[in-house]
């Protein structure tokens, strides 16, 4: 069954320096995974949900004009999950919003978290390397305006892949 997400994709060249940060913080999935604040996390869709699917992203952006959004320092979901990231400051009800809505579509998933918008750096490594990550880029800042959100195609080899790129605001 194919697996797909949905994110906000950190543009260059931010981008980059953060994939460059998570692979320097010993990340295996560096490589594997772009620089993005996810929407709809790994999700099971069906080809016979497809074309609903992709419909559905494209009212969901077509109701949402482009907005801002700045990047500014680290967090950590720990001790209940090894995870550092880069915190979303500006932006956030946006995301929050988007993220409702495309699971709202036709396409359910639960979370197993509530949802905080964040770009991971640090994924499942021991607590040196998250202790590394959150001090490397504590002083992190960036901004940017956010255009369009991503499709992404979840392949077998654990890469992900932009399938499609959708506008926000039509």
């Amino acid at each position: 069954m194919p697996v797909h997400g949905v994110a906000v994709t950190i543009p260059e060249p931010w981008g980059e320096q953060l994939q460059s940060a998570r692979a320097g913080f010993g990340d295996p999935m560096a490589g594997a995974i772009p620089p993005h604040v996810t929407l709809l996390p790994p999700t099971v869709v069906p080809p016979e949900h497809h074309a609903e699917f992709t419909d559905h992203l494209d009212d969901v952006c077509r109701a949402v004009r482009p907005f801002e959004m700045v990047l500014s320092g680290t967090g950590t979901f720990r001790p209940v999950s090894p995870v550092v990231f880069v915190q979303v400051s500006k932006g956030i009800g946006e995301c929050e919003r988007l993220e409702s809505a495309v699971r709202g579509g036709p396409v359910e998933r639960t979370l197993d978290f509530p949802y905080h918008p964040h770009v991971t750096i640090a994924h499942h490594l021991d607590d040196d390397a998250l202790d590394r990550a959150f001090e490397g880029l504590a002083g992190f800042r960036c901004a940017f305006t956010v255009a369009s959100i991503e499709l992404y195609h979840h392949d077998p080899d654990g890469v992900w892949r932009v399938i499609r790129s959708l506008p926000l605001g039509g």
